[in-house]
C-alpha cells in the first residue's frame, strides 16, 4: 500500500482487505459510479468514506442516506426534496439528498430497499443527473457521485421483479465486494486493539493488554454481524473491564474451552479452513468455478476460494481423490 493513502477508520492487514483498498484507489479518482456489496456490519460507509476523501470532491459534501431506515412513503421527498405545501405537514421547502450532495459524493446505503415505484425516478437522477422538488416543475441539475451499497443479492432480485434491471447496470459501473469477518480473521486481532484502544480513552480506562487465550475467543468466533458485532462486544467488555487486562464475560470463555474440548474443534481454525476447502475440491475433482464446482459448494466467489487455496498452501497438482 503505498505511504500517502490513508484509510484512518479502515483497520486490517489481510489479502481480502487489501484488494478493496487497491480497488478503492483505482476508482475514487475517476468520478463513477460504484456498487458496494457486502453483509451487513462489513464497514461498506467506511469504504464510501474513503472512496470519498480520495476523489477530488473530497473538498466538497459527503452525504449519506441510508434508504431501509426511511418509510417509503417520504423516501422521493428525502431524495429529490419538497416545496411547502406540496403534501400534508410540508410546512416548508425542503432539500433533497441529490441536492446537498451536488459537487460533492452521495452514498446511498441499502439501495436493495428502494421500491420499484421509485425507481425509475432515481435511475433518471443518476443517469441524467437531474429531479424536480415534489410540488415544483422546474428540473434541477446536479453534479453527484453516487456510491451506493447493499446486503442484497440484486441479480436475483431482478429476476424476482424486485429490482430494475436498467438501473442495476447504472450502479454496478464500478462493483466493490466487501469481504466478512470470517473471511478475514487475521484481522480480527488488529481491530480488537483498535477498539480496546480507542473505547479505553472514552471511557478513561488504561486497557494495554488482551490475553492470547481472549484473543484466540475473539478470532474464533464468527461474528455473524461482523465488524460491528466484534465492536459492540468489545464496548461491553471495555466496560466490565476493571484493570488493565482486557475482561471478557466468563461464560464466553467457558463456551469456547467446551467447544475447543471436542474432537475435531481441537484443529485451529486455518486447519479446519485447509480440510473443509479440501473436501470441496475433492467433491469436484479439482474444479472451483461453475456448477458443482468447489467455490459454489462452499458458497464462495471463485477470487476468493482462489486466494485461500493460495493463502493456506493447497497446491495445484495435489491429487484430490
Amino acid at each position: 500500500m503505498k505511504a500517502e493513502y490513508r484509510f484512518e477508520d479502515i483497520v486490517g492487514k489481510s489479502h481480502e482487505l487489501q484488494r478493496v483498498l487497491q480497488q478503492v484507489i483505482i476508482v475514487a479518482p475517476t468520478g463513477s459510479t460504484v456498487l458496494l456489496h457486502g453483509e451487513t456490519g462489513t464497514g461498506k460507509e467506511l469504504v464510501a468514506r474513503a472512496i470519498h476523501r480520495l476523489s477530488s470532491r473530497r473538498e466538497r459534501t459527503f452525504v449519506r442516506m441510508n434508504c431501509a431506515a426511511i418509510p417509503s412513503g417520504l423516501l422521493e421527498s428525502e431524495l429529490f426534496g419538497h416545496e411547502k405545501g406540496a403534501f400534508t405537514g410540508a410546512l416548508m421547502q425542503k432539500k433533497g439528498r441529490f441536492e446537498l450532495a451536488d459537487r460533492g459524493s452521495l452514498f446511498l446505503d441499502e439501495i436493495g430497499d428502494i421500491s420499484l415505484e421509485l425507481q425509475p425516478k432515481l435511475l433518471r437522477a443518476v443517469q441524467e443527473q437531474e429531479f424536480e422538488r415534489l410540488g415544483n416543475a422546474r428540473t434541477i441539475q446536479v453534479d453527484v457521485r453516487i456510491i451506493a451499497a447493499t446486503h442484497r443479492d440484486l441479480t436475483s432480485m431482478i429476476q424476482e421483479g424486485g429490482f430494475r434491471e436498467d438501473l442495476f447496470y447504472r450502479l454496478n459501473v464500478f462493483p466493490i465486494e466487501i469481504p466478512p469477518l470470517r473471511e478475514r480473521r487475521e484481522d480480527i486481532p488488529l481491530l480488537a486493539n483498535y477498539f480496546v484502544s480507542k473505547l479505553s480513552k472514552l471511557m478513561g480506562k488504561s486497557i494495554t493488554c488482551i490475553r492470547d487465550e481472549v484473543m484466540q475467543v475473539l478470532v474464533d468466533n464468527p461474528w455473524r454481524g461482523n465488524i460491528r458485532e466484534l465492536a459492540n462486544f468489545v464496548e461491553r467488555a471495555v466496560i466490565l473491564t476493571r484493570g488493565h487486562e482486557l475482561e471478557i464475560p466468563p461464560t464466553v470463555l467457558r463456551s469456547s474451552a467446551n467447544t475447543s474440548a471436542v474432537g475435531p474443534s481441537t484443529l485451529t481454525f486455518e486447519q479446519a479452513e485447509y480440510n473443509v476447502i479440501l473436501s470441496a475440491l475433492r467433491a469436484s475433482s479439482g474444479r472451483l468455478a461453475g456448477s458443482g464446482g468447489a467455490a459454489e459448494r462452499l458458497g464462495l466467489k471463485r477470487t476468493t476460494l482462489q486466494n485461500k487455496i493460495r493463502r493456506l498452501g493447497i497446491k495445484k497438482k495435489l491429487s484430490y481423490t
